[in-house]
């Protein structure tokens, strides 16, 4: 996937598990884990929660990588 993030590293300084970074950003705990993993790519709207809850921006978070291949 394209979608590369540093979403656990931003979690991680915000002292939240993955269960309470889904509650701020009103989500599931399993969403969050598949979105550090890199199976899920949030939509727009998920991907600016997370990045207000974390006081970054989404570009700090997530990063397109060009040339790779969609799936």
């Amino acid at each position: 996937m394209p979608l590369n993030n540093h979403l656990k590293e931003y979690r991680s300084k915000l002292g939240v598990n993955q269960q309470e970074m889904g509650a701020l950003v009103q989500t599931s705990r399993q969403t969050i884990s598949q979105i550090e993993r890199g199976d899920y790519s949030p939509s727009v709207t998920l991907a600016l929660k997370l990045a207000k809850a974390c006081g970054v921006t989404v570009e700090d978070i997530f990063e397109y990588t060009e040339g790779a291949e969609d799936e």
